[in-house]
């Protein structure tokens, strides 16, 4: 019989007869354990007898909006937001300096009268500031060229 993971269980059913015995279900079987070698980072240098090199492997952060908004904290943005359904406004600017920015929000405070806003990413259409932004994306070095007028 070929190997499956599943072998059918067999019950006594009811009381009243003892010979009555019945397929009711299936119990997974215990397959063995087998030992699977460690995963070695592709191109990770090795010694002459085959043992790999620790080295430190670079992480990047992904680029995402939250992240290139937390590299550019402290700067004055403006924020284009729209809210559906709305019978008062359907799309509101806030204009302010970018504080902090989560997966979910995006907090920013007037220089006037440092009053905090908290936005929600998922309103949010488009952000202008009117600085140079840090922006670090993987496979590129440094930030994008500025412009000189």
């Amino acid at each position: 019989m070929f190997n499956q993971p599943y072998r059918p269980v067999t019950y006594k059913i009811g009381n009243s007869n003892p010979g009555s015995w019945g397929t009711v279900g299936y119990q997974q079987q215990q397959m063995p354990q087998q030992q699977t070698p460690p995963q070695v980072p592709s191109g990770s240098p090795m010694t002459t007898t085959g043992t790999v090199v620790p080295t430190q492997i670079p992480t990047f952060e992904q680029s995402y909006i939250e992240n290139i908004l937390r590299l550019n904290l402290g700067k004055v943005g403006t924020f284009y937001m729209t809210y559906e359904n709305n019978s008062e406004w359907n799309a509101k600017i806030f204009k302010g300096v970018l504080e902090a920015a989560g997966r979910d929000h995006i907090i920013i405070s007037d220089p006037n009268t440092g009053m905090r806003t908290i936005l929600l990413m998922v309103n949010l259409d488009y952000a202008t500031f009117d600085q140079p932004l840090v922006y670090q994306y993987p496979g590129t070095i440094g930030n994008p060229p500025t412009r000189r007028a």
